[in-house]
């Protein structure tokens, strides 16, 4: 396991830390750390704070996502989904969740909104080139879709 720090932030107090709720779960659960309870219209978005700040080790993000349960009933989801959050960044996490639903959805304090996964990251630099040699030529153009919806 790796070492991340946290900072609880004043409005973070009394909430527990985000934890896995399984032996085996990827992520860990962010809590909405306000003081009210407010509504999520259906198609409206709202920035939640989670009531800390971490400092990440070198090498690695951290990745908001959603939960698949508030997805799937509620129709919530993280808008920039997965969220990165860059290992130099201090400030408080927050959660931009977006109500995909057609019913308004009640928010309270200590409700799981989110999960955060840590992950290696990779740098990389650019090697600038005048065309590619390195696969055969093919017919694939464009993306998006370019090669189909079935398997062939």
């Amino acid at each position: 396991m790796i070492s991340v720090s946290l900072l609880k932030l004043p409005h973070g107090e009394g909430l527990p830390l985000p934890t896995y709720a399984t032996a085996q779960s990827a992520g860990v659960d962010l809590m909405a750390a306000i003081s009210e309870p407010f509504h999520i219209e259906p198609f409206e978005r709202k920035l939640i704070p989670t009531g800390f700040s971490l400092a990440l080790p070198q090498g690695y993000e951290a990745q908001i996502r959603p939960r698949s349960g508030l997805a799937l009933k509620h129709g919530l989801s993280v808008l920039n989904s997965p969220g990165t959050i860059d290992a130099d960044y201090r400030g408080e996490i927050k959660v931009l969740l977006i109500n995909l639903s057609n019913e308004t959805y009640l928010i309270e304090r200590g409700q799981r909104i989110a999960q955060l996964i840590l992950m290696p990251v990779s740098r990389f630099y650019w090697k600038e080139i005048d065309q590619h040699h390195d696969i055969e030529h093919n017919d694939r153009q464009g993306g998006f879709g370019s090669t189909g919806i079935y398997a062939r």
